[in-house]
């Protein structure tokens, strides 16, 4: 692989410490992006809001209101970890569906893989800017956008299992899985909406664990971590 999308979700950015970052984890997530674009990986970006916010969090709200304030949590968690990422001493560049100058440079796929060429890291915040979709499938079309080789999802899960390990002690683990397989299953680890975007696009998705940010980094090597799902 040359050129990969990372799907990073929000809860992975508190790491379960029961604020909005840990902070320290944070600062490791940055030296392991910064490790790639080192040994000449192009990488960008899609953070999630899970942190700060979701729009299924807003109970009576206009749906809309709320994922729109889901668009706006993964622009903060953006520019944590642009500013993560310079202080660790790479160049970095947050890029937002909505526009937000000064916050963040306008979204542009052609713009967006000239900063890929030039080694800076490209945060795409802002989700899709539209209400009803996931930032998994935000990365899944911005992976496509760019010509991405494939698409890595940082989950709070090492695996996708059969079911979901936390509730199910029979649930087993997942080492490789067809797209249409998965749609069958109804495994929701990622969200049907990116597993059938990815079907359709014939692009890989690998889902991976984040216990150790040194993970982000051994996935993009194309090493065995996580769930591979086939397109197929």
């Amino acid at each position: 692989m040359k050129r990969v999308l990372l799907k990073l979700s929000g809860e992975a950015l508190s790491r379960g410490s029961g604020e909005i970052y840990d902070n320290g984890f944070v600062d490791s997530v940055a030296a392991s992006l910064k490790a790639c674009v080192d040994e000449g990986y192009q990488v960008a970006v899609v953070v999630g809001a899970g942190n700060i916010w979701r729009g299924r969090q807003g109970g009576e709200m206009d749906r809309t209101l709320a994922d729109r304030m889901g668009m706006l949590a993964t622009v903060i968690n953006s520019i944590c970890l642009k500013d993560a990422l310079e202080r660790a001493g790479a160049e970095a560049v947050v890029m937002s569906a909505v526009p937000m100058s000064p916050f963040a440079e306008g979204y542009s796929a052609e713009r967006a893989v000239e900063y890929l060429e030039c080694g800076r890291v490209v945060i795409l915040g802002g989700g899709l800017g539209i209400p009803f979709l996931s930032t998994d499938t935000a990365g899944a079309v911005r992976a496509k956008e760019i010509g991405a080789d494939a698409m890595l999802m940082a989950k709070n899960i090492d695996y996708i299992y059969t079911a979901d390990p936390r509730k199910d002690p029979t649930a087993e683990r997942i080492e490789s899985i067809g797209a249409s397989r998965m749609l069958a299953m109804n495994l929701t680890a990622i969200d049907a909406t990116a597993t059938a975007f990815c079907l359709a696009n014939k692009m890989e998705i690998r889902v991976f664990g984040l216990k150790e940010p040194s993970d982000i980094l051994n996935a993009v090597r194309g090493k065995s971590v996580g769930t591979v799902v086939i397109p197929e």
